[in-house]
């Protein structure tokens, strides 16, 4: 495991212990967008910049990570994480963009394939996307890459 990996998996635990000092063990959807955030914010923070400042970076991304995936994941309750998951799967199988919503929380969101490729390694289809997601009146955007995976369903890869 490269020591970037082992940082953000470090720094996400910070952010588990921290979480469960709080009283967030009661509140699963908070610490599960917690979680997801930080390790995406991690795993962002550390593409940028070399040395000593990737892992600045990658420590913030952690941090910025868990505090955007926290709220969000303390608003959405399960049906608009199904209703988001089922827009994703369908956006990138389409290469189309999708909205969802749920009339009774007011969330929403929408998921834009912006570009697709090839994974040079495993020649599986990728695409590009954007998403954004309103919660409580609040929007939030997301940039990632997933892969197809050979059972058909789609993996972010970053």
């Amino acid at each position: 495991m490269t020591s970037k990996k082992v940082l953000v998996l470090a720094l996400a635990a910070v952010m588990v212990a921290a979480s469960a000092c709080t009283g967030m063990q009661d509140r699963p959807k908070q610490t599960g967008g917690t979680l997801v955030g930080a390790a995406a914010g991690g795993l962002a923070g550390a593409q940028i910049g070399g040395g000593k400042g990737q892992l600045a970076a990658t420590a913030l991304g952690v941090v910025l990570g868990g505090l955007l995936g926290s709220e969000v994941g303390r608003s959405m309750d399960e049906v608009d994480r199904i209703r988001a998951h089922q827009a994703s799967e369908q956006a990138l199988n389409s290469g189309q963009s999708i909205r969802w919503e749920n009339p009774n929380t007011g969330n929403s969101g929408t998921i834009v394939p912006v570009r697709t490729g090839t994974d040079a390694q495993t020649g599986a289809l990728c695409r590009e996307y954007q998403q954004t997601v309103t919660v409580g009146g609040k929007q939030e955007q997301a940039y990632g890459t997933a892969c197809r995976q050979a059972d058909g369903s789609w993996k972010v890869v970053n």
